[in-house]
């Protein structure tokens, strides 16, 4: 196991690692990638991604045509992570309490009522939800206070989530008719964005012979709940270097119009990402790091992970777009700033 940048910050915590400890999580960690990558053909940057966010606690957002292998990605990863996982498919008339879950009225056999709260979908460890941008902006609310407070609140009383609780949720690029654009706030609360394309032609070779037989692969457990959470308490403790630090904050404040470092990039971005997206950035670079079995992030997990976490809290102004500029161009001048 190798470390980079290791000069710690003095905020760090005191509590470093333990080196033994750190081997066995990592160990478990690549199991779980190999396992799901034996089953998701010619996505391994996107089960990497996915794993990344997962290890640091936050959501993710998978973007792509049909097809790609979303769905079977989530419920690869409840399997092989040991999550109680469910899936919600959104639509235009799916109700808040659909989600989160309502209160019934009970009468025991005296013939005394009393509200009784039936939970939703949304009491889990591992939360799809399929094509989010089809449900109603009501419907998006109820499930932003999930993702963000890890409880919901019904009738008045807070009822908490299971831990780990994490949302990974798909969106269809191609299919615009019927959707209803998610607001800022909710894009926020998605630690990545992470796109998905097709894989290249051994890959769906592969898939194409091992999916279309009289049996198919079965997923199995590598990790339980509480190796999962030991893995995620780890990410917090890995130290992180000055250099690291610094180029996670130049990054972020370059992507604001307010402090970008040229007049061309303000006159480019309209609003750009608040400090939630550096907070995303460090503990996502940490996570890369320990998956990858090193025990502090490089400078080469900031540039891996700067488009995953800064493209969905971005936008362009309209001039820009009007002169065809691309969010992906003003984020490759941003990352190669960073040398």
């Amino acid at each position: 196991m190798t470390s980079s940048d290791t000069s710690p910050l003095a905020s760090q915590p005191a509590t470093m690692p333990d080196v033994r400890e750190a081997d066995m999580i990592c160990e478990r960690l690549q199991r779980a990638r190999q396992e799901t990558s034996r089953i998701i053909f010619g996505q391994d940057k996107v089960i990497s991604q996915t794993l990344t966010a997962i290890l640091a606690g936050g959501h993710a957002l998978l973007v792509g045509a049909p097809g790609l292998g979303k769905t079977l990605l989530v419920t690869t990863l409840g399997t092989v992570l040991g999550l109680d996982a469910r899936r919600v498919q959104f639509t235009p008339d799916l109700m808040p309490s659909d989600i989160t879950g309502s209160e019934i009225l009970d009468e025991d056999a005296t013939g005394r009522r009393s509200f009784r709260f039936v939970p939703g979908p949304v009491f889990c460890q591992l939360l799809m939800a399929d094509e989010i941008n089809r449900a109603s902006p009501r419907t998006q609310s109820a499930l932003l206070q999930a993702m963000q407070e890890r409880r919901v609140a019904i009738a008045g009383a807070e009822h908490p989530l299971p831990r780990p609780f994490h949302v990974l949720a798909t969106q269809n690029p191609l299919e615009q008719e019927g959707t209803y654009p998610l607001p800022e706030a909710q894009l926020d609360r998605f630690m990545l964005q992470i796109p998905l394309s097709f894989p290249d032609e051994q890959a769906e070779r592969t898939m194409l012979l091992a999916t279309t037989g009289t049996q198919e692969a079965q997923p199995q457990p590598v990790m339980d709940t509480t190796g999962l959470m030991e893995a995620q308490a780890l990410v917090r403790r890995l130290p992180v270097g000055e250099k690291i630090v610094d180029a996670i904050l130049a990054l972020v404040r370059a992507s604001r119009p307010e402090t970008a470092p040229d007049d061309t990039l303000r006159a480019q971005i309209a609003w750009g990402p608040g400090p939630r997206a550096a907070q995303a950035l460090m503990l996502a670079t940490r996570a890369r790091a320990l998956l990858d079995g090193r025990l502090s992030p490089s400078l080469d997990d900031v540039i891996a992970l700067a488009r995953p976490v800064l493209a969905h809290r971005m936008a362009l102004t309209f001039a820009a777009r009007a002169d065809g500029v691309q969010l992906d161009d003003v984020l490759t001048r941003l990352v190669n700033r960073l040398g």
